[in-house]
């Protein structure tokens, strides 16, 4: 599986396959391979919302820090 696929992308084909196992899928080769492929996209997805929750709370941070030290100059003038 490519793990650069786009989010978006694997959330589509997640949604896809979703929808193929609640069709009730006789063919049980057919549907561990599908269960296969979700779960590697559950987990590129989960990786992928890990690392942007990562991005969102180092930028909160900065964003935090900096607006201290505009207040802090603040209060000394």
């Amino acid at each position: 599986m490519n793990k650069d696929i786009q989010f978006k992308t694997a959330l589509k084909r997640l949604e896809e396959i979703i929808d193929k196992l609640e069709d009730n899928i006789e063919d049980l080769d057919e549907l561990v391979k599908l269960f296969e492929e979700g779960s590697e996209l559950v987990s590129i997805c989960d990786n992928k919302l890990n690392n942007i929750e990562s991005k969102i709370e180092t930028i909160t941070k900065k964003l935090n820090e900096r607006s201290q030290t505009v207040n802090r100059g603040r209060n000394e003038e």
